[in-house]
């Protein structure tokens, strides 16, 4: 059995599109285009692009976006002023700001000043409080475990009443996740590097999030026989056919992985279009909530 492969790519264009005419509509209604604004702390080159995607994903869907970039040895009180200055601006209607942040930066301080109406990126603690809480619905859902999801709803995977494990406890993906997951009723086991019988737990599941940023840890052996295997790993591997001189895989051996698992995410082209998307729709959602 070979797994039925879950098109990332395809279904986050579909997210996008749906966004795009939505902007489009409300535009043409005499309402302000939705806008993001980023906030960037130091010179990453991965969190560069991955700001600069984002502002590119929002001009292709008739969005605004602004830029903010401070130096690496920025004060955490000038982060803390540029984040108050973009709550208090009419215009900006959502607020992202790239992690991780320098070590100095106290990270928590920051996303718990957003306005939880401009937490699009759904860091904020009151967001991650009330995904928490049985009957209560967060303003935003945190964008990656967001597209997690929404795969696996869109590929038509029984969520309700599966057993469920979730590999990594990060705050970004791993938690949230699992989260999600229990609202949606399943039952749920979060593992990490501590965990006994790592490969013994993960074979029960008949969905695996796989989190933990460990390049294809997860092999063929470990997956339950037509299990769904959602892969949020990035990890780079030396490849000299490749002109770039290396290729990205993810925490799953993928090769190994498909021919066990019922549905299975490729890496690239699986979750992180996904992020993207999500993003756009938490962008709108916040324009929806400011200007009705």
């Amino acid at each position: 059995m070979t797994a039925q492969i879950i098109d990332g790519k395809l279904i986050a264009q579909q997210v996008r599109a749906e966004v795009a005419a939505k902007v489009a509509e409300r535009t043409a209604a005499g309402k302000r285009k939705p806008t993001l604004a980023t906030v960037l702390v130091g010179d990453r080159p991965d969190s560069a692009a991955y700001v600069t995607s984002k502002g590119k994903a929002c001009q292709e869907l008739g969005m605004g976006s602004i830029s903010e970039h401070l130096p690496a040895d920025a004060a955490q009180e000038q982060v803390e002023t540029l984040v108050k200055k973009l709550n208090a601006d009419p215009e900006v209607n959502g607020i992202l700001v790239q992690l991780p942040m320098p070590a100095h930066i106290n990270e928590e301080r920051v996303l718990a000043l957003i306005d939880i109406e401009k937490d699009v990126d759904g860091f904020s603690p009151i967001n991650i409080g009330r995904l928490a809480q049985k009957g209560r619905e967060p303003t935003f859902v945190p964008c990656t475990p967001y597209g997690c999801i929404y795969l696996l709803e869109q590929a038509g995977v029984q969520i309700e009443g599966a057993n469920t494990v979730v590999l990594g406890r990060s705050n970004i993906v791993g938690m949230p996740a699992a989260l999600l997951l229990i609202g949606k009723n399943a039952t749920v086991t979060v593992c990490h590097s501590r965990t006994r019988d790592l490969p013994g737990i993960v074979r029960q599941a008949d969905i695996l999030i796989a989190a933990i940023g460990k390049t294809q840890m997860v092999r063929g052996d470990w997956v339950k026989p037509g299990a769904a295997v959602i892969d949020v790993g990035i990890n780079s591997v030396p490849d000299a056919t490749k002109k770039s001189g290396h290729r990205l895989v993810g925490d799953v051996h993928f090769d190994e992985a498909k021919e066990v698992a019922g549905f299975i995410t490729p890496v690239p082209g699986g979750v992180g279009p996904m992020t993207i998307a999500m993003l756009m729709k938490n962008t709108l959602h916040a324009a929806e909530i400011q200007d009705p």
